[in-house]
Parts: structure tokens; sequence; C-alpha cells
């Protein structure tokens, strides 16, 4: 919860003018909902995507303060759903976030779909119980040929925001192990492997090439870092 849509939409100008050209890897912004229309004309004939940080799992109704996966179609490209805040603040189930990947997949935006354990879990020794619970829940609802199109960000809630980033190998392990072998299992090498898989969870410039070096973590979500153009611009670069 960070930025008026004035300073959402110069933020976004400050990553496209340091950005410019092609990207050897795949950047999106994802502003508050209020600073979405503004960001999304920053963006336009740029290669920078735009993804909004939330969504509500029904069309429409009597649902007051939500938007629909409606809303967002045509305005920006992907969602977050299932953000370890959401599921801590807002308490949203495994199953909610399921279906709100299924929402969005439904209006042609792609799910980036949030797990993680939380620090009394990891120190319990039930990352992987829970991680492979919250993607088992999550991808039951979802069809086998929307697979391809959703992207699953493993953010272990001990390292969000705290400085305190899980370690490359570890990061690895829990993304090839819980997260990717689930999803062969339940659909088959083939779609499991056109997945990505991120980490999140105290990304930083100085860190970020570690886990991109590791052969199951494909991208990473950015929490605070992305509130200023150097950081953000930073961890692009060292990604490529």
């Amino acid at each position: 919860m960070n930025k008026r849509p004035d300073e959402s939409a110069e933020l976004a100008a400050a990553i496209r003018a340091a950005l410019a050209g092609p990207q050897a890897v795949e950047v999106v912004l994802c502003p508050p909902f209020v600073g979405l229309a503004a960001v999304a004309q920053v963006l336009l004939g740029s290669h920078l995507k735009l993804g909004a940080q939330n969504v509500h799992t029904e069309e429409s109704g009597a649902f007051t303060g939500e938007v629909a996966a409606g809303m967002l179609a045509g305005l920006c490209q992907y969602v977050i759903v299932g953000h370890s805040e959401r599921r801590q603040f807002f308490g949203e189930t495994d199953e909610q976030v399921g279906r709100k990947a299924v929402a969005v997949l439904a209006h042609g935006l792609r799910p980036i779909i949030c797990v993680g354990e939380s620090l009394p879990e990891y120190e319990a020794a039930q990352t992987a119980l829970v991680v492979e619970r919250q993607v088992r829940i999550a991808y039951a609802q979802i069809a086998a040929a929307d697979v391809a199109n959703t992207v699953v960000a493993y953010e272990p809630v001990w390292a969000i925001g705290s400085g305190r980033a899980a370690t490359a190998a570890g990061a690895n392990i829990v993304c090839g192990e819980s997260v990717r072998a689930v999803l062969t299992q339940m659909f088959g090498g083939a779609l499991a492997q056109q997945v990505r898989v991120q980490y999140g969870g105290s990304v930083k410039g100085g860190n970020i090439a570690e886990f991109m070096a590791q052969p199951d973590i494909d991208g990473a979500l950015v929490g605070g870092a992305s509130l200023t153009t150097g950081g953000f611009v930073d961890i692009v670069r060292n990604a490529a």
C-alpha cells in the first residue's frame, strides 16, 4: 500500500527511461489499483508489462470495494493472487487463492500465485508441507490447458521486508521440490517446466544473481526494493 497514482506514474516513467530498449528478462510493474490506469498510460508502447496486486473471485455482485478480473482485462496483463499479506491479514484461504487464479485466467490474464511458509512453520521444518499444500489446492482448480499461463512466486513470509533472505540454494530446493515437482505430479513434466517459478523475500540488486543462477528459479517477486528506481533497476539488470 504505497504510492498515489501520480507517484506510481512518476516511478513507472523513471523505470521505463532507465530500462529503455529490449531487456533480457520480462519486467512487470504492479501498482495499487488506483494507479493502474495512470501507469498503463506511461507504459504504452514499451516492453514493460503491468500487473494488479489483487482481484476478487466473483465476476460481479454486492462486494463493495472489490475489483473483478473482468474490470482488469484490457488494462493489465498479470494479477498477483494469494500474497502472504492477503493470507495473513485478510484471511484468504488456499481455496480462495485458487478461485482467484481461475477468475484471472478466464479473462486472458496471467495469475502470479503466491505461496510460502510463516516463521513458525519454517522453524518447525514445515516448509515443504505448507508449500506443497498451497500449490496442490490452488492448482486443483486450474485446467491443464491454463497451467502454462500461470506463474508461482515462492515468498517465505519470514523473509519479506525483513532483510533476511532465504539462501539461494534453499529457495531453489523449495521451488524445485515443493513447487515444480508437485506441478509435475499433477500435470506432467512438460507443463511444469513451462510455469515460471519465482522467489520473493528481501530481493535486492546485490543478491538477485545468486537466485537467478539456480535451475528452478526463473525470476523474482520484488517488494520494498521496487519502490525506488535505482533499487528496482539494479535488480532487473543483475537478473539478466
